[in-house]
């Protein structure tokens, strides 16, 4: 009877550790590993790019690659895991409910926003954390050109300065312009509860974005919360009221809940600390990936960040681990060594850094290329072909 590897989500860890797991068993001639993937449906939502336009293109379908590899999949969402008896309960489409075994489970369901007991933002506030959210948010400001024009109008509020935050409110003048027009008086407001820009970023990153958010009109707010929202804007708890008729919260992460249902140390983001070789502790069988997992990248003391660079890596280690557990393989220790970042700064261009002291190395156009090469292209998943999967599988091989 074969044994089962059950991979729960299609996103870059778990395509990743799906194709990762299905080159170890290739490369080994092994007949008796079934590789399954578990989750809504078979394709990668290209997250990184949601702060974009035409949304529901942000997309890459998985079936054929995982027809080529003999990778099966289930259309459904995971809701129990039961460690101990090896088993998840998942629902279908039509809501009907089954359970299936695995010998070894990979855990790579992602993240979502973290979404605070904040007055309104439940009823009044966007998000483009995922693909029908960020659909969602697109509706609306196209909704926007059928209202008068008026500084409420106008004006969008981002909540929440980081990565995400950064890349939609830097992209949005223009995404403004295009609906109304180019004489349009828009307004793009961050608030950002740092007392700087950037904070979380080197001296040098943190003044590309400023000069940039200056060029393109975008305004800060520093050391500012959020009290409450309502659907005409957002009230600070320093008092200031802000008018918009649109508000986005892009403030923190946070792993998805189902890793609550293993038992392990979490981190605050509720990331389950795993082994070098990906592993829960406290179940072996069990494999965390991409934004599950709380992993150490180095011996320097750094861990991986919730980014599709990290998931992807982790992915792909993760599946080769679980793979090389039922083959009697030593696995791989999880090392991902090199740390770039590449942030979007609209109409501005971007910036390109490298190593965890981000360290600037080209800005605006220059720099724009790169983004542009990493998110159109090299994120996306290989071809539906055994050799160039396989050869992009390895966790050995250079990422970036």
């Amino acid at each position: 009877m074969k044994k089962q590897i059950l991979i729960v989500g299609s996103g870059f860890s778990g395509m990743w550790a799906a194709v990762s797991a299905a080159r170890l068993s290739a490369l080994e001639g092994e007949h008796n590993l079934k590789i399954a993937v578990l989750a809504p449906v078979p394709e990668l939502r290209v997250r990184p790019r949601f702060y974009e336009e035409k949304v529901s293109t942000l997309v890459a379908p998985l079936t054929e690659l995982f027809a080529e590899l003999g990778i099966e999949f289930l259309a459904g969402s995971a809701e129990r895991i039961d460690a101990n008896a090896k088993t998840v309960t998942w629902r279908d489409r039509n809501g009907t409910e089954s359970t299936v075994t695995y010998e070894r489970l990979v855990l790579a369901t992602g993240s979502q926003t973290r979404r605070p007991a904040i007055a309104g933002l439940a009823e009044y506030a966007f998000d483009i954390d995922q693909l029908e959210s960020a659909q969602v948010f697109e509706q609306h400001l196209d909704s926007l050109t059928t209202r008068p024009a008026s500084p409420e109008r106008n004006t969008v509020v981002v909540c929440g300065g980081g990565f995400t935050g950064i890349e939609l409110a830097t992209e949005l003048p223009a995404r403004l312009r295009a609906r109304f027009g180019n004489d349009s008086q828009t307004k793009v407001i961050v608030v950002e509860r740092g007392a700087v820009i950037g904070g979380r970023y080197s001296e040098a990153l943190r003044q590309t974005i400023e000069d940039a958010s200056r060029e393109l009109g975008v305004e800060w707010r520093l050391n500012a919360e959020v009290e409450a929202i309502d659907a005409n804007g957002v009230t600070l708890k320093n008092g200031e009221r802000i008018a918009a008729s649109t508000v986005v919260w892009t403030a923190g992460v946070e792993a998805n809940t189902l890793s609550q249902q293993i038992d392990g140390e979490r981190d605050g983001q509720g990331r389950l600390k795993v082994t070098e070789s990906l592993q829960v502790p406290a179940h072996p069988d069990v494999y965390a990936t991409g934004d599950m997992a709380h992993a150490k990248t180095d011996d320097a003391g750094n861990t991986a960040l919730m980014t599709c660079q990290h998931a992807i890596q982790l992915g792909k280690f993760a599946g080769h681990n679980a793979a090389a557990s039922l083959l009697n393989i030593d696995p791989y220790p999880y090392r991902q060594v090199n740390y770039v970042t590449c942030l979007d700064l609209g109409a501005w261009g971007a910036v390109y850094t490298e190593g965890w002291e981000q360290e600037v190395k080209s800005v605006r156009d220059e720099a724009k290329k790169i983004k542009i090469a990493i998110t159109n292209e090299l994120i996306y998943p290989p071809a539906a072909d055994k050799a160039v999967a396989f050869a992009a599988a390895d966790p050995l091989a250079k990422f970036v």
